[in-house]
């Protein structure tokens, strides 16, 4: 089966900057999106960023914009989130997750729901 596999969290200061990864093992051919997840302690799960397996839009929560950029590698079968200006409150779990099928199930790209394949997760402190 296809797998994700977060991996570069990690301890930051504040204001610091980190880069997370997704890699994805197996056929990717029915990719059509990859989101970006995160969940504080305590805390729903929350969208915060994504972007389309081909072609080039990508999509922000309002939280991050500017501060964080999502890419992708096809050819290495890899998503990416930058991180920067990092704040304490951007502390927590991030998850990618794979959206493998091209029709939505509930409104917009930000909806858990709409992803059907997800990683571990991968930790990311940032401390003051």
């Amino acid at each position: 089966q296809v797998q994700l596999v977060e991996s570069g969290g990690g301890l930051v200061q504040a204001g610091g900057s980190l880069r997370v990864s997704c890699e994805a093992s197996g056929r990717t051919s029915n990719f059509y999106g990859m989101g970006w997840f995160r969940q504080a302690p305590g805390a729903e799960r929350e969208f915060v960023a994504a972007i389309n397996w081909s072609g080039a839009g990508t999509y922000y929560a309002d939280s991050v914009k500017g501060r964080f950029t999502v890419s992708r590698d096809n050819a290495k079968n890899t998503a990416y989130l930058e991180m920067n200006g990092l704040k304490p409150e951007d502390t927590g779990v991030y998850y990618c997750a794979a959206r493998t099928r091209i029709l939505f199930t509930a409104p917009g790209r930000a909806a858990a729901a709409n992803y059907d394949l997800w990683g571990q997760g991968t930790q990311v402190t940032v401390s003051s």
